[in-house]
């Protein structure tokens, strides 16, 4: 697969993923554009051993906390990753705008790596296998922390109901 090929298949990917951490379009456009650039001048090393598009989140992520320590966005902090759960009511929550105003209130103050396990799998819509090998970790590793990552969620929104 050529480079161009890559970044009309990931591109979409890479700046939903981007988009669920910055809440910001533009930002989330900049940071992929410069994430495919970084990859264009970085695809000698990729081995094809694992998934291009973990290669690619985890150049945008590192993009991203670049960013963020450029204009001093967390001080002391990693930056957040937003949730929400693709295959119950609970999505339906994330669709409201107040509940979902909420929710990536909430993210911001949850701890890695459940901020970025459940931003993997619910906006960068990636396989439990997928987001394992970002972490190096097993699958069922990163099932059970995206299950109390949306445990966490859910206390948290039905307390504040």
């Amino acid at each position: 697969m050529d480079f161009d090929s890559i970044y009309k298949f990931y591109f979409k990917d890479v700046f939903l993923y981007l988009r669920s951490l910055s809440a910001n379009t533009d930002i989330a456009e900049e940071i992929a554009q410069e994430t495919f650039t970084k990859a264009l001048k970085a695809i000698d090393t990729f081995d094809g051993t694992k998934d291009i598009r973990a290669w690619l989140f985890t150049i945008a992520k590192n993009a991203y906390c670049t960013y963020c320590r450029r204009q001093k966005i967390f001080a002391g902090e990693e930056p957040p990753e937003d949730i929400s759960d693709p295959q119950s009511i609970f999505t339906e929550r994330i669709l409201d705008e107040e509940s979902s105003f909420l929710i990536h209130q909430f993210l911001h103050t949850m701890h890695e790596p459940y901020k970025e396990v459940f931003s993997l799998r619910v906006f960068g819509e990636l396989s439990f296998e997928k987001i394992a090998a970002l972490f190096g970790k097993s699958p069922s590793w990163a099932r059970v922390v995206f299950y109390r990552a949306k445990t966490q969620i859910k206390e948290y929104m039905e307390a504040f109901e």
